[in-house]
């Protein structure tokens, strides 16, 4: 990832200590807990050295990198909310990553899923969150964030591209919106 050349190094060495701090303590939040927990059970345990602060590139909070673990931006996370949520959206990747033997990341298809599913379990898309965006939308705005957001991630996929990232979201949508494993309903 591309290391923003603004961020002086004590600044950053901070922003790491303080982001491996909030990852810490997300760790022992319920949700990350039982996200932990459904990995486990599905035969992929989560050790606490899986997450990893790091300095990156201006556009991304965190990411799920298949085989290594979840990366924490420090110097894009400052409060432990942001540390929370991204955590618990990359471990929705991870798990979907493990629970699909076959799951390629290159796949629209199945790239385009499983941030669906992470938009739409993780919370990303509360109201409250798309307000402090400047997301105005009274009815409707979970779906129309979570499908921006997905465009978002499959733009940055090299496998991807255009009106072919919409086209696969949508061939998708109903099946991976509707699917809320591990959890019995969308929290």
């Amino acid at each position: 990832m591309e290391e923003i050349a603004a961020f002086s190094s004590a600044d950053a060495d901070k922003a790491l200590k303080d982001c491996e701090r909030m990852i810490q303590k997300s760790l022992k939040s319920p949700i990350v807990k039982f996200l932990r927990e459904h990995l486990e059970k599905a035969g992929c345990p989560v050790q606490d050295n899986f997450f990893k602060a790091i300095k990156c590139d201006k556009f991304h909070a965190g990411g799920y990198i298949p085989g290594e673990g979840i990366v924490v931006c420090g110097n894009r996370t400052e409060m432990q909310d942001d540390v929370n949520q991204a955590i618990t959206h990359e471990l929705i990747h991870a798990f979907d990553d493990c629970r699909a033997a076959n799951l390629d990341w290159t796949d629209c298809a199945h790239h385009a899923c499983s941030e669906i599913r992470a938009g739409h379990l993780s919370g990303d898309c509360h109201f409250k969150r798309e307000l402090l965006r400047g997301f105005i939308n009274i009815r409707g705005h979970e779906q129309e964030c979570i499908k921006r957001r997905v465009l978002t991630s499959l733009s940055s996929n090299p496998f991807c591209s255009g009106s072919t990232a919409k086209d696969y979201m949508e061939s998708v949508w109903d099946v991976c919106y509707n699917d809320t494993a591990p959890f019995d309903r969308a929290p």
